[in-house]
């Protein structure tokens, strides 16, 4: 991304300027449209915004790109959110699902037992 500062594009529009003058000098035949000095400066300053500008339409595609991926991330977790919570009440809820789940999860065991973890291939 290309960042410009103001000098920089002041000197770019006194090129541009001049330059103009002096097509306009070396060509008299140029469509009247175009010898307009203010339309041909704005048609200089929206090329300028589209193309080399830190808001051009590129990045502004690719800023769209990123916000789009990231509210599907967001919806994303908000659902994983409501999971956990659900869990969580269901958990807490009972003492008997309290220790199932942490038997299962953690393999917390007591003092007296063994586990064995048994995995399919």
């Amino acid at each position: 991304m290309i960042k410009i500062s103001a000098a920089f594009a002041f000197l770019c529009l006194l090129i541009f300027y001049l330059y103009y003058m002096a097509i306009k000098k070396i060509t008299g035949k140029i469509i009247p449209l175009f010898r307009n000095f203010y339309f041909s400066t704005g048609i200089f300053l929206l090329f300028w915004m589209i193309f080399f500008d830190a808001n051009d339409f590129i990045s502004q595609y690719r800023l769209t790109g990123k916000l789009s991926d990231m509210l599907k991330e967001k919806a994303f977790y908000l659902v994983k959110i409501e999971d956990v919570k659900q869990e969580k009440q269901e958990v807490f809820g009972s003492h008997d699902l309290l220790e199932k789940f942490a038997r299962e999860r953690y393999l917390m065991k007591k003092p007296t037992e063994d586990i064995y973890i048994l995995k399919e291939d």
